[in-house]
């Protein structure tokens, strides 16, 4: 994993302060000497000053509302500047190496970079119309709090989300559907084409999932198919979803070729109007398929769904083994 020189984030405060002409002489000569031997910081000096230059602009537009049209645009090329700046950071993780980028928007790309730790291995060197930067403690932050959630000691990953990677307004009401699936609850491809009111398009939601920009965050190892079989991962990295799932109580068995969820160790909810959650072994739940039943790894997250105890198996009078 490469990281930016110690000399450069020294020199980083006084970079920023030349670009916008408030570094002193001393200071302004060692940036000026620094960025000709260093073409990362140069590159980074110059961005600085295309920002430095609008803002500038901006503050010399009169306010007079015949000139609106004029700010309008500076304030617009301003934006679209700060949008194109995207920080990256690669780090080692028990799922093996984790690029994790961030816009000023929120995370827009998590992705797992399989034994390779930099970031020719990624599709962000592929992506048009950015500018990367490898820096950030907000992403250092990041990484540690995915850590915490990868050793099961946070449940939630409440970070602000950039969806600029996903392909399509179909892929980003599928990402949507996905991030609100909650932790410890599995659901399937199927149960999702019924949340964003597509029933017919479950091969396209799978397919859409296959390219989700942000896994783990938009969880998609909690979906499943109508089976219960943990289908394909990250490609064919079926054995990540596993331990995923298995981070938030949700045991599968088999065989990786054909693991699957262990429906007898979950419970179930098939929408109903009294909102109630069952056994396994109520009625003929546990051998519908999946489509639009919701397993669940414990009472308590059933409870802050909202959920009640059906009055017929009584799951709270009967729990399940933990």
């Amino acid at each position: 994993m490469t990281r930016k020189p110690q000399m450069c984030l020294e020199i980083e405060p006084d970079l920023v302060a030349a670009a916008t002409g408030d570094a002193e002489p001393g200071a302004a000569r060692r940036v000026e000497h620094h960025i000709d031997a260093c073409g990362a910081c140069r590159r980074e000096f110059h961005r600085y000053r295309e920002i430095e230059g609008v803002v500038g602009a901006l503050r010399r537009v009169p306010a007079a509302a015949g000139e609106a049209l004029a700010r309008e645009g500076l304030e617009s090329r301003l934006a679209d500047l700060r949008s194109r700046l995207v920080s990256y950071r690669v780090f080692p993780s028990p799922l093996g190496h984790i690029l994790i980028a961030r816009s000023e928007h929120g995370v827009s790309l998590v992705e797992y970079l399989h034994g390779r730790a930099d970031l020719r291995a990624s599709r962000l060197s592929r992506v048009a119309g950015v500018e990367l930067q490898e820096d950030g403690a907000e992403i250092e932050t990041l990484y540690r709090e995915l850590l915490e959630y990868l050793r099961g000691d946070r449940t939630r990953l409440e970070w602000p989300i950039d969806l600029r990677l996903a392909r399509s307004d179909f892929h980003r009401a599928v990402l949507r559907a996905t991030a609100a699936i909650p932790y410890g609850a599995v659901t399937s491809y199927a149960g999702i084409a019924v949340e964003i009111g597509r029933p017919a398009a479950t091969r396209a939601v799978a397919q859409a999932l296959r390219w989700n920009p942000l896994p783990i965050v938009v969880p998609c190892h909690r979906i499943i198919g109508t089976s219960g079989a943990l289908t394909g991962y990250s490609g064919d990295r079926v054995g990540l979803k596993q331990q995923l799932l298995a981070v938030e109580g949700i045991r599968a068995i088999g065989p990786r070729s054909d693991s699957r969820v262990a429906r007898n160790t979950l419970y179930h909810y098939d929408r109903n109007d009294q909102r109630e959650y069952c056994l396994p072994t109520c009625g003929d739940i546990a051998r519908r398929p999946i489509g639009p039943v919701t397993l669940l790894a414990s009472r308590e997250l059933a409870g802050s769904l909202g959920l009640v105890p059906c009055t017929s198996c009584r799951p709270d009078l009967h729990p399940l083994a933990a």
